[in-house]
């Protein structure tokens, strides 16, 4: 993002990129949840690693409001399990809900990949961090997820309508 706004919590902030102007209006928790099903065992000192799976999830759905035009809330899930020799170790979800309007001057059909691309990169960073720290409070080292390649992501779920809008727009032409 080449500029960030950084107004304090409960007002609305502008995230700027290049062509895409949003509004970030709220920024929260919708779910979160740990399990430590084997707890205290699975915490006791010179145990193995625990082999860590996780998914990462976007969702975004329009809003009604007579108010706000072009108003969504864009959802990022992220779901963490730690497993010792087919044990469950714990278990670490959270999703992270951003509030967001896209001004007039981004064309319809830039949406949908600017909600789900654009908005979790921005998101990531909070969510991680909140599950770093779920993670610790649960008695574990903190984790730290790696940077996400959300447009990989995206085009990797869209990858045939994108090859079917791409077909429809070279029969057009």
């Amino acid at each position: 993002m080449s500029d960030e706004t950084q107004v304090p919590q409960g007002t609305d902030a502008t995230l700027q990129t290049t062509d895409l102007p949003v509004t970030i209006h709220a920024q929260y928790i919708r779910d979160l949840s740990f399990e430590n099903p084997e707890a205290p065992n699975s915490m006791r000192a010179g145990l193995s690693m625990p082999e860590m799976n996780v998914n990462i999830g976007m969702d975004a759905r329009a809003l009604e409001d007579d108010n706000i035009k072009n108003l969504y809330e864009v959802a990022l899930t992220i779901s963490a399990t730690a497993k010792r020799d087919n044990e469950t170790v714990f278990i670490a979800e959270i999703m992270y809900g951003v509030t967001v309007s896209i001004a007039d001057v981004v064309p319809e059909d830039q949406h949908h990949p600017l909600l789900l691309i654009e908005i979790p990169r921005f998101s990531f960073p909070f969510a991680r961090q909140i599950l770093a720290t779920l993670t610790s409070q649960g008695g574990y080292p903190p984790l730290l997820l790696n940077p996400v390649d959300f447009q990989a992501l995206y085009m990797d779920r869209f990858k045939e309508e994108i090859a079917q809008a791409q077909a429809a727009a070279a029969t057009t032409n």
